[in-house]
């Protein structure tokens, strides 16, 4: 929840009116993110394969399936790209931005000579300590069923191994919890 927070709200602000684009919206961060923007009352576009029902339970305005259809053939003008995916996604996020947006990235730094070029800016988000105030207001959020975290599994500590290798198929939908007592 910490790294949709951070992207949004954080680096990007994210504001009514604006569209956000979240590459793997169905994912452990990517769904999280679909529901603070739209909250934010942002218009939401998300990439996914298997998961594009999800994505309309989520309320995503328009779902992607990045199998079949490259997401720059039909997407542009966007405020604020989420790359969660990174590689050649976040390669071919760039010609997606409006003039001034942003691409935010949870995997890999973006380069700033292509933020420069494309007229856009840039950010990574790095792992941080819980942050007191963000989580008493992400709490709130959840107690009042405005933000719902989607559970698909959770596994005993001991499986842990496996949890990573269901995140690494990047077709996981919501995220993977580890229980670690009985």
């Amino acid at each position: 929840m910490l790294t949709a927070w951070q992207a949004l709200i954080g680096a990007g602000d994210i504001s009514e009116g604006q569209t956000v684009l979240i590459h793997g919206a169905a994912g452990g961060v990517g769904h999280l993110a679909v529901q603070l923007a739209k909250l934010r009352g942002a218009k939401v576009i998300g990439t996914a394969s298997t998961n594009l029902g999800f994505l309309a339970e989520l309320g995503v305005d328009q779902a992607i399936n990045y199998a079949t259809t490259p997401f720059e053939d039909v997407v542009g003008d966007v405020d604020l790209v989420l790359d969660t995916v990174g590689g050649d996604t976040q390669e071919r996020s760039w010609s997606v931005l409006k003039p001034g947006g942003m691409l935010v990235s949870a995997v890999q730094p973006p380069s700033e000579e292509e933020a420069v070029a494309h007229g856009v800016r840039q950010h990574m988000i790095y792992s941080s300590p819980p942050i007191g105030p963000t989580l008493t207001e992400v709490a709130a959020m959840v107690d009042a069923g405005l933000i719902r975290p989607e559970v698909s599994r959770v596994l005993p500590l001991v499986d842990i191994r496996q949890g990573h290798e269901l995140i690494e198929t990047r077709h996981t939908r919501g995220k993977i919890g580890v229980q670690v007592v009985d």
